[in-house]
């Protein structure tokens, strides 16, 4: 990590972290949420520290994930047969454990955590934005977990975040990777406050003299309607289902052209992660807690870094841009029960291990 790519500053009671990599939409590497792991534990005990404030440099976005480049060149070069242990000690790996810690501390921490939504928030800007006390969404904002488009599975503590959504929201977000406005998002229950962006600059300057509270009161405003929550019928209706095949018979049979399009979009996915997405989804909805999530949820992305459809569905969407993954299996019915169990094996010494808060 060059020193500009996380700004950490400390003023005015405030702790200030910029994510500053603007070309990449801010994406996340693993110095830079160790760095962020670290300021958040200092300023935990530091009594001049009352809020921290997290925001992202540039017109972009927050955070547009992980660095996802960096993720398929690690997975390229393990053999799709390699053990749960291999595969946790590569340089992916290692930064998946560090960033799912600090999803953790963001989910318990003590003070007020103030994170600005503003723009692109994918994949792991959601794990650094949607377990802060604080989450405020503009109109600019477009949040989403698009992992089953690259042969992955949602990650971050986004399991936990989806199973709560109401009804079947979060397995709709999740299966089709669509991507949820500031009232989508809200309504979701990923965000709390609609702020202007125009009045973003004010509000951060608010923070330097009045809580969290009081300053966001200043600016926040009703939040736009949700489309998603607008359609919760059909989606509650379909979703529900206990299989990936019926979610699609249902789409396919409601009748209505949002469910038809729905199931367009699903079936472009990887048909082993669309399965164990689903199941990682019911168990997160049951979890009861996030750290409880987020062990689980590394099992699962170990697994996925051998996993052929990964390197395939980055190359499709990032490395060659053909935007037509070649998956593996090709289909739902070619998906066997053992393939979706070998993502949940535990992983010995080699296991997250966080405590599991109540």
């Amino acid at each position: 990590m060059t020193e500009s790519e996380v700004l950490i500053d400390k003023r005015d009671g405030l702790g200030l972290i910029t994510l500053n990599r603007p070309k990449a939409i801010n994406a996340l590497n693993h110095p830079m949420a160790l760095a962020i792991s670290a300021a958040l534990q200092v300023w935990a005990g530091d009594d001049e520290v009352r809020t921290v404030v997290v925001t992202g440099a540039g017109e972009r976005g927050l955070c547009a994930g992980g660095d996802i480049v960096a993720i398929h060149r690690d997975a390229a070069a393990l053999d799709e047969h390699s053990a749960g242990a291999a595969n946790a000690d590569s340089a992916t790996g290692l930064f998946w454990r560090d960033e799912y810690i600090l999803n953790a501390l963001i989910g318990r921490y003590p003070k007020p955590y103030v994170v600005v939504m503003d723009g692109i928030v994918m994949g792991g800007g959601v794990g650094l934005s949607g377990h802060g006390s604080h989450r405020i969404v503009t109109e600019r904002s477009k949040i989403g977990m698009p992992e089953v488009g690259i042969g992955f599975i949602p990650d971050v503590g986004g399991t936990y975040l989806l199973a709560r959504t109401p009804g079947e929201i979060g397995t709709h977000v999740a299966l089709t990777t669509a991507r949820m406005s500031a009232g989508d998002a809200i309504a979701a229950g990923f965000a709390d406050y609609y702020v202007a962006s125009e009045h973003i600059p004010a509000l951060l300057e608010t923070l330097r003299t009045e809580t969290a509270e009081i300053a966001i009161a200043k600016f926040a405003t009703d939040a736009p309607e949700s489309d998603l929550a607008a359609q919760q019928d059909w989606i509650d209706a379909c979703y529900s289902a206990d299989t990936v095949e019926e979610v699609v018979d249902r789409l396919r049979t409601h009748g209505s052209p949002e469910a038809a399009k729905a199931a367009t979009e699903l079936l472009a996915k990887s048909p082993v992660a669309l399965k164990v997405t689903l199941r990682s989804l019911r168990a997160a909805s049951a979890a009861k807690s996030l750290e409880a999530v987020l062990n689980e949820e590394y099992r699962v992305s170990i697994a996925a870094l051998a996993s052929r459809d990964l390197v395939e569905g980055i190359r499709a969407q990032v490395i060659d841009k053909d935007r037509n993954p070649r998956w593996s299996p090709a289909t739902l019915a070619d998906v066997t029960a053992e393939q979706v169990e070998a993502y949940f094996v535990e992983l010995g010494d080699k296991e997250l291990g966080l405590e599991v808060g109540k």
